[in-house]
C-alpha cells in the first residue's frame, strides 16, 4: 500500500496536468529550468574559452622552446618573422629588424663574458667559492660551498650552456658538502647558496637542487632560536652554534636579518613545510611590532629584545635588502591580502626614504642621504643604486599620480647612479660618494667591486618604461668593465684613486 502511494506521488509531480492546475508552481518550474539552463550553458561556454586559453599558451609555448633551441644550437634568428603579441596586445618587432639584430650583437657580447669567467673559474678554482684571476687561485670565502658555482647555475642554464650546466651539475651531486665546520654567513648562504639551487631547481626541476637547499636550509635554521626571532647572523654549519660577529656589539644587522624571506619563503612552498616561512615571517611580524612612523630602521637590532639599536640610518650597506625584500616578498605572494602587510610597511619605508632625498647644486643630482638621529649626512653607497629599480617596480601599487611620483623619482635616482660611473676616469663606479655645495659629487671610498645595483635598476627601468636610454646606459658600464676589469683569466676589481686593478 505504501508503494503505490509512492508511486502515485511521484506520478503526479510528473504529470504536466499537475502543474497546468497550479500555474506558480508551473512559473517556478520554468524559472528553475531557465536557471538550471543558463548554468548549464554558462559553464560549457567557460570550458570551451579555457580549453582554446590553454590550447594557445601550449601553441605559444612550443613557439617558444623552439626559439630558445634555435637559440642554444646557434641558429640565426634573424630568419624568424613571425610576430606574437605582448602585454598590451602590441606586436613585437621582426627579428631582422636593426635593433634586434643590435640586441642579439650585444647579448652574445653579454654571452662571451659569461664564458670568459665561467671557463676561468672551471680551470683555476673549480669547486671553491671564488677565483682571483691575477693569481689564478681558488679561494673559499664563503666556506668552501663553491658560491661562485651554485650562485652560476640559473645563467648556466638561461644561457643555454649545457656542457658546463652538466659539469656543474655532476659537482653538485658528488662533491657539494655543507657537513663543514664552518661559521657561515647566514645571509651570504641564503642569497648566494639557497637561492641559487632554488632558481636552478625551478627552471630544470631537478630534484638534485631542491634536496640540497633544504640541506643547507635546515643547518641555518638554529640561527633562528632567539628570544625575539630575530636571527643571528652566524651560524656553524656542523655544530648548529649561532651568534653574531664581534664589531656588532652582539647586535643583528638590519639586512643580514631581513633577507632571508624570497629564499625561505620560496623553500616551504616547495618542499611543502612551512617551517622554513614561519622562521622568516616571524621576523617581520616582530619588525611591524614597533615599526616607526617613517619606516626607516637602524641597521642594528638586538635578537633577545627585538629592539633597535642606535645606529646608522641607510638605504646602502647593512640597510639595503630589507627594503628591498619588503616589496618582493609582496610580489611573490601575488599581492594578496596574506602578504598585505609587507606592502604596508613598504610604502610607509618609501615615505622615509622620500625624506631622506637631497638635490646636489649645481646640477640637481638626487640621491639618498644616510640618517644618525636627527642629522643626514651627505653619502650615497653604490649599494643603494638598488633603489631606482625598487621604486620603478614598486610604483605600480600605487594610485596613477602617486606612481608617477615614484617612477620620476625612481628616474632621478638612476640618473644619478649612472654619473657615479661617468663620473670617474675609468667610467666605473666607486664604493660610495659625498656630497657638498657646489661640487655635485665626489668619490669617497674609489675601489670598484664589480657591483650590479646600479646596472639592475636600468634593467627594470628599461623594462617597465620601454625607454632605450637605460638599455643604453647599461651597455655603457659593460663596455667600461670589459675595458677595465676583463684580464686573461677572469674578472678583477679595481683599487684605490689611481683606478688600477
Amino acid at each position: 500500500m505504501a508503494r503505490s502511494r509512492s508511486s502515485s506521488t511521484v506520478w503526479r509531480y510528473i504529470n504536466p496536468a499537475y502543474y497546468l492546475k497550479r500555474p506558480k508552481r508551473l512559473a517556478l518550474l520554468f524559472i528553475v529550468f531557465v536557471f538550471a539552463t543558463f548554468f548549464f550553458w554558462d559553464r560549457q561556454t567557460l570550458l570551451r574559452d579555457h580549453e582554446e586559453e590553454i590550447s594557445k599558451l601550449n601553441e605559444e609555448v612550443i613557439h617558444l622552446r623552439n626559439l630558445l633551441e634555435e637559440l642554444k644550437n646557434g641558429g640565426d634568428m634573424s630568419v624568424e618573422k613571425k610576430k606574437y603579441s605582448g602585454e598590451g596586445g602590441q606586436a613585437v618587432k621582426n627579428m631582422d629588424s636593426p635593433d634586434n639584430i643590435l640586441d642579439a650583437q650585444r647579448r652574445e657580447k653579454v654571452k662571451d663574458a659569461m664564458l670568459h669567467a665561467w671557463s676561468s673559474y672551471e680551470k683555476y678554482a673549480w669547486g671553491h667559492d671564488e677565483l682571483q684571476p691575477q693569481t689564478k687561485n681558488g679561494v673559499d670565502s664563503f666556506g668552501g660551498l663553491g658560491a661562485t658555482l651554485i650562485d652560476s647555475l640559473d645563467t648556466l642554464y638561461i644561457m643555454g650552456l649545457d656542457e658546463q650546466f652538466q659539469r656543474a651539475r655532476k659537482w653538485v651531486a658528488n662533491s657539494l658538502d655543507f657537513n663543514k665546520n664552518y661559521d657561515a654567513s647566514v645571509f651570504e648562504t641564503t642569497i648566494r647558496v639557497v637561492g641559487g639551487l632554488l632558481s636552478t631547481y625551478d627552471l630544470s626541476g631537478d630534484k638534485l637542487f631542491l634536496d640540497k637547499a633544504q640541506d643547507i636550509a635546515d643547518r641555518l635554521l638554529p640561527a633562528w632560536n632567539t628570544e625575539s626571532g630575530i636571527p643571528y647572523n652566524i651560524i656553524n654549519l656542523v655544530h648548529g652554534n649561532p651568534h653574531n660577529p664581534g664589531w656588532t656589539g652582539g647586535d643583528s644587522i638590519l639586512a643580514d636579518s631581513g633577507t632571508e624571506q624570497l629564499e625561505f619563503i620560496a623553500l616551504s612552498q616547495r618542499t611543502g613545510d612551512r617551517k622554513y616561512q614561519q622562521k622568516v615571517e616571524n621576523v617581520i611580524l616582530e619588525l611591524n611590532r614597533t615599526f616607526p612612523d617613517d619606516g626607516l630602521l637602524p641597521i642594528y637590532i638586538n635578537p633577545h629584545k627585538g629592539t633597535t639599536s642606535y645606529s646608522t640610518i641607510t638605504f646602502g650597506a647593512m640597510g639595503d635588502s630589507f627594503y628591498e625584500y619588503l616589496l618582493k616578498v609582496w610580489i611573490q605572494g601575488n599581492r594578496t591580502a596574506a602578504v598585505s602587510h609587507y606592502r604596508k610597511m613598504w610604502e610607509t619605508s618609501m615615505k622615509g626614504l622620500v625624506s631622506l632625498v637631497r638635490r646636489t647644486t649645481p646640477s640637481s643630482f638626487a640621491y639618498l642621504g644616510e640618517k644618525m638621529g636627527s642629522s643626514i649626512n651627505d653619502k650615497m653607497d653604490e649599494l643603494a643604486c638598488f633603489a631606482p629599480g625598487m621604486l620603478a617596480l614598486g610604483s605600480s601599487g600605487y594610485s596613477p599620480d602617486e606612481a608617477q611620483k615614484f617612477l620620476s623619482l625612481a628616474e632621478e635616482l638612476a640618473w644619478t647612479c649612472y654619473n657615479f660611473y661617468q663620473s670617474t676616469p675609468t667610467k666605473l663606479a666607486g664604493e660610495n660618494y659625498f656630497f657638498n655645495d657646489g661640487q655635485d659629487m665626489s668619490v669617497g671610498t674609489s675601489w670598484n667591486i664589480l657591483r650590479p645595483e646600479t646596472v639592475e635598476s636600468l634593467f627594470y627601468l628599461w623594462r617597465l618604461t620601454g625607454n632605450k636610454t637605460y638599455q643604453e646606459w647599461g651597455w655603457n658600464i659593460f663596455q667600461a668593465f670589459e675595458k677595465n676589469s676583463r684580464v686573461e683569466s677572469g674578472y678583477v676589481g679595481l683599487k684605490d684613486k689611481t683606478w688600477c686593478s
